[in-house]
């Protein structure tokens, strides 16, 4: 009887034991998992987050290869898991002639990576009931009530038009998809006269709009994919639907409350010291500055007369990094909540047919195809495999034309931002593209 007790009393130790060892080594696993909506930027080892120390050393030969080798400048990247940032790097110079060093608080010219934080401000409006997808865009904007589509040209070189088969909506302005071009990515009879007009020279986002009603569009509305200037529309919408100027709209619900210090239209004088300096590449593929009466080449010393929500913001990389993390936390950060985790949803989600995903259209480094769509004002990987991207699903992104680049990955909890100040052209390296299989590859834990 005694040694039934015994055995018994054993056998319940011992569970007991396994029970708590148990516990001991789950605990000792615990995936490293973010307070919620939370961004530490104190530097944080890589392996707290699932990276290889080791293996991170590729991403940073990359980026230190192409300064060495004379084709960037200078670059600075920021990696983040987890809401943690575990890489922070400056390669570099910011300045070529003087030879000042890249650091870490240098200014960058976003360019098209404005285009997503006028996204934001448009799903600001949209979560205030001001705006609904499916609306013609001319309820916001009557001057475009009676817009006309292009249909070729007679034989005297004359434009013919024809009308809409339904008016464009604020859907398609969100998506690139409402018959607008640029004026200079395209050769288009429809992009010269976007040249000839000055449309993107325009001295007023209202004289831009009264512009554009004078001007056919390209295509009939949800029909093709073509870059072009719905995001400065969408400024000026900002503005008509908020009553404020978008840079004013920008810092105070966007800027101010995430704490991006140095973001805005333009560089004050005593943050001149910190603005980098543009280049591109000239015929012989030598680095020169980008000449200051270039489309591109704007001091950014004032506020703009157009303020241009398509390519007018100047950044930091950490700036843009809180701005990132906010929408890879769902819309807060640090307890700030700029959108609902639906706006961004919403935003970050494929909006193009199948028809628009063929490898037809596109621009610069990205191309609408399987798995690789547009959502408002961001591309989006919505089947990596089928995109032949490591990327994980739901991936979502945008670049600018001096090289500046970022994505967030909701799947694997990663935010990545690198900028850089060399115009995109054909001889450009894929710092883009290179950089996600430096990362990818680094991610040796994704589990935790």
């Amino acid at each position: 009887m005694k040694n039934t007790r015994l055995a018994n009393l054993v056998r319940t130790l011992l569970a007991v034991l396994l029970i708590v060892f148990g516990a001991a080594q789950a605990q000792g696993q615990k995936p490293a998992v973010k307070t919620a909506g939370t961004l530490d930027l104190s530097l944080n080892k890589p392996e707290s987050v699932g990276f290889s120390s080791e293996r991170l050393e590729r991403l940073h030969a990359l980026m230190q290869g192409f300064v060495d080798q004379k084709q960037i400048p200078g670059i600075v990247t920021i990696l983040a898991r987890h809401g943690k940032v575990f890489d922070c790097r400056a390669y570099g110079q910011r300045d070529m002639a003087s030879g000042a060093p890249m650091t870490k608080d240098t200014i960058f010219r976003d360019f098209s990576m404005t285009k997503p934080v006028t996204g934001v401000a448009m799903m600001i409006l949209w979560e205030q009931g001001k705006w609904l997808p499916a609306d013609p865009i001319s309820k916001y904007i009557p001057e475009f009530a009676h817009l006309k589509v292009f249909k070729g040209v007679d034989a005297a070189g004359n434009t013919i038009v024809e009308d809409f088969l339904h008016a464009p909506t604020m859907h398609e302005l969100m998506t690139h998809t409402a018959g607008f071009t640029y004026g200079f990515f395209g050769n288009s009879p429809v992009d010269k006269l976007y040249q000839n007009a000055g449309v993107m020279q325009s001295k007023s986002l209202q004289e831009m709009i009264d512009k554009l009603a004078k001007i056919p569009l390209l295509y009939q509305p949800g029909t093709r994919w073509v870059y072009s200037v719905s995001m400065d529309i969408q400024g000026y919408i900002v503005e008509k639907l908020s009553g404020q100027s978008l840079p004013d709209f920008m810092q105070q619900n966007i800027f101010k409350p995430l704490g991006m210090k140095d973001a805005g239209f333009f560089v004050p004088a005593e943050k001149r010291n910190r603005f980098v300096t543009l280049y591109r590449a000239n015929e012989q593929g030598q680095l020169v500055t980008e000449p200051a009466g270039s489309r591109f080449g704007r001091d950014f010393a004032a506020q703009p007369a157009m303020p241009s929500g398509g390519g007018g913001l100047v950044s930091t990389a950490e700036d843009y990094l809180r701005f990132a993390q906010m929408l890879g936390n769902g819309g807060e950060l640090n307890g700030v909540r700029i959108l609902s985790p639906a706006a961004v949803q919403l935003m970050s989600s494929n909006h193009l047919a199948p028809s628009l995903l063929t490898g037809e259209f596109g621009i610069g480094l990205q191309t609408m195809r399987p798995g690789f769509g547009y959502g408002y004002d961001c591309a989006v990987v919505f089947n990596p495999p089928e995109a032949d991207l490591p990327d994980g699903q739901g991936t979502f992104f945008w670049d600018g034309a001096a090289g500046t680049w970022f994505w967030i990955d909701p799947t694997n909890d990663i935010v990545f931002i690198g900028m850089i100040q060399r115009m995109l052209g054909p001889s450009s390296p894929n710092l883009e593209y290179l950089s996600r299989s430096a990362v990818y590859q680094a991610l040796v834990n994704p589990k935790m």
